[in-house]
């Protein structure tokens, strides 16, 4: 602000200012209609009081609503002066008496009071209305309740009144009446701070303020930090609790107006919460609710809180609610009641997709959740890694992104297993994530899924599983605009997908190549912590405080690391084949090799070479040596010292299994041994 002493007059010039509908009275801080000729023969209405409750109360000058307010300085009241002045001003624009609506307050009602009978004494009819519709105490005081934000629906009530051109007698009566059939309760997280002030009291970061005024003055009760369901409950048990004295009469069966206002500093995140939890409470209680109002229509400055008003309607009632004003912070409502009202529409059916002949059998299924289960179980241990690493950029919430797509696919799994073809899994998948994910990370993938998937509708070989990484990428590029170097989840998918070209190499061999592809990844998302932004929400901050990795690159590279794992850990060879003869899967994994992680393969999976079993006597051969069995395949070095160190010792059978594997037909049954080829304990053959 530019001083304390003025802030108050700043605010109200610079409404004004931007408002043309209004006009400042010189020399006093009084708003008034600029069309006020156009009153001639009507009620006016005048309100106000301190500062700091905006947009209360200039915000609802307006046809249909008020005439003028008259500000004080914050929390303060407006000057006897003033008020005579805007009496004054209004009375010689022809209009047929004033109506001042006042809240109540000890300042409030004296100076009000006291212009009003200065401008009675003059020969202005003036009247005077105060509000009081706090619910806070059970047992009333002498002061009365306090006037809240229901004092709002009272200008818009005696708005629609004296737009009909009602006299200013009958104005008044009904407005009194209204007033009896409402109420407002507030709850707050902490106080509110003047300017120039410190705030009026403290709250502990587990406590809650309830039935607080507007000038932050405490309130009634302290009670522990809640849900918003039950903070709500309580306020509406507290609300019309028939035993209190300043109850609002709401029974089942009764039709009421909520109003869910701001006190100024709840986000709108926060205020939806509220309204839901309003709304249900109420309806569950059978109160209908005719019309509801949600926003900041009386605030209390920056308080964190909320307050709810109830008012008790019938029909003539809602009629002058619903009745037309030009108000700028009035809201534009539905003019039809809230409950009774379908929330909801059906969702538009899922296209059924069409029968894929890339359908992979039982086992390629279970594979494909053990895939799923690790990539699930790695994003959740990186929540707060990934969390750590994005702060830098601003809104830490990539692990968090992460953990919510992490445990949608896990509900998913449990709904029942996956398609049985992978363009279905990454289609499905796709949709998955963008539903549930969230955040530009949500639809990326999405995307990436959504590409990927049409190439491997098709056929599933390696040229193929390289073209669908390339279509992922691209559609990445295409719309999130970001290229290899700018230091995003690109970068690691980018390297391992220049890994991958070559799988559409003839003889193309799947874990030597993903395992390169792998390992790229994680040297790219490392090496984004030296990169400087160029997309993102991270292109936005200084390069000098971004000296961590990308935490989307990160976990783009943990994927394809849980993926590889659990490959590897399901063993197999993939290789590309005879040209022509398509590619040939070969699994060295018998029920009868048992060697553990990271030396053996699933037990489950069955030998097979060109389509032939082991054959069944050679089931149950006895222990055999584990260095001549190393010596017949010239097995990797890494393999034999780690069997070593294991102390494993192989069985016979199982020598005699692999033994039977250096022999055997074409597939033009010609007989024909290859020598094995080594690539991490795995065993494999160049023409399979």
């Amino acid at each position: 602000m530019n001083s304390v002493a003025g802030c108050a007059d700043d605010a109200l010039t610079g409404l004004v200012a931007c408002n043309p509908n209004l006009q400042l009275l010189q020399g006093h801080r009084v708003a008034l209609r600029s069309d006020l000729d156009s009153l001639k023969g009507r009620v006016a209405l005048l309100s106000g009081g301190g500062s700091g409750h905006e947009p209360a109360h200039a915000g609802f000058i307006g046809k249909g609503m008020l005439t003028g307010v008259i500000a004080g300085a914050v929390f303060t009241s407006p000057a006897v002066g003033s008020i005579l002045a805007a009496i004054r001003a209004v009375a010689q624009a022809g209009t047929a008496g004033t109506l001042l609506i006042v809240k109540n307050y000890t300042g409030d009602r004296l100076n009000f009071g006291l212009a009003r009978e200065q401008a009675r004494a003059e020969g202005i009819p003036v009247e005077m209305v105060v509000v009081g519709d706090d619910s806070a105490f059970t047992v009333l005081k002498k002061a009365g309740r306090r006037g809240l934000c229901g004092t709002v629906i009272i200008h818009k009530v005696a708005g629609a009144l004296a737009e009909a051109g009602m006299g200013l007698e009958e104005i008044t009566e009904r407005v009194n009446a209204v007033t009896k059939a409402m109420g407002t309760l507030g709850v707050s997280l902490s106080s509110c701070s003047v300017p120039g002030s410190k705030p009026t009291f403290e709250l502990a970061t587990d406590e809650v303020e309830l039935g607080l005024g507007i000038h932050g003055e405490a309130g009634v009760r302290r009670i522990k930090m809640a849900t918003a369901d039950n903070i709500v409950k309580l306020m509406l048990d507290h609300m019309t609790d028939a035993s209190s004295a300043s109850h609002v009469p709401v029974r089942s069966g009764s039709s009421v107006v909520l109003m869910v206002n701001n006190l100024g500093g709840l986000s709108f995140l926060e205020l939806g919460i509220i309204a839901d939890a309003a709304v249900r409470s109420l309806e569950g209680r059978g109160v209908k609710i005719a019309r509801a109002l949600v926003g900041t229509f009386m605030s209390a400055l920056e308080m964190p809180g909320v307050s709810l008003t109830l008012l008790v309607v019938d029909e003539p009632l809602l009629k002058l609610i619903d009745a037309e004003t030009t108000a700028s912070a009035w809201p534009s409502m539905a003019k039809v009641s809230v409950t009774g009202r379908k929330r909801s529409r059906a969702a538009p059916a899922e296209s059924q997709e069409a029968p894929d002949s890339t359908a992979a059998g039982g086992r390629a299924s279970k594979r494909m959740v053990l895939v799923l289960e690790r990539v699930c179980t790695t994003l959740l241990g990186l929540e707060e890694h990934l969390n750590a690493l994005d702060r830098a950029a601003g809104d830490g919430d990539c692990g968090s992104t992460h953990s919510r797509a992490a445990r949608a696919i896990r509900e998913w799994l449990k709904a029942g297993p996956p398609p049985a073809s992978p363009a279905q899994v990454l289609s499905r998948l796709s949709i998955l994530l963008l539903e549930k994910m969230g955040g530009s990370s949500g639809a990326l993938y999405g995307l990436f899924l959504t590409a990927a998937a049409q190439p491997l509708r098709a056929n599933t070989d390696l040229p193929t599983w390289s073209a669908a990484m390339d279509a992922g990428l691209e559609a990445m590029q295409k719309y999130g605009k970001a290229a290899p170097g700018d230091r995003t989840m690109l970068d690691a998918l980018w390297a391992a997908g220049q890994e991958l070209q070559a799988w559409k190499s003839p003889g193309a061999d799947l874990f030597q190549i993903l395992t390169k592809a792998v390992k790229s990844a994680e040297a790219a998302a490392e090496a984004t912590k030296n990169m400087e932004a160029g997309a993102g929400r991270a292109s936005y901050i200084s390069s000098a405080r971004l000296d961590q990795p990308d935490p989307g690159a990160v976990a783009a590279a943990a994927v394809l690391r849980a993926i590889l794992e659990v490959l590897q850990s399901q063993g197999g060879s993939y290789s590309q084949g005879t040209p022509g003869k398509g590619p040939t899967v070969t699994y060295f994994a018998p029920t009868w090799l048992q060697l553990p992680w990271p030396l053996g393969f699933s037990a489950q999976d069955s030998l097979s070479v060109s389509g032939t079993k082991v054959p069944s006597h050679l089931q149950d051969q006895g222990p055999h040596s584990t260095h001549k069995l190393l010596k017949s395949f010239s097995l990797m070095p890494e393999m034999a010292d780690a069997m070593a160190r294991e102390k494993m010792e192989v069985p016979k059978k199982t020598w005699m299994g692999l033994r039977r594997l250096r022999s055997h037909r074409d597939a033009q049954g010609r007989r024909k041994t290859a020598k094995p080829r080594n690539h991490y304990g795995r065993i494999a053959h160049g023409h399979t």
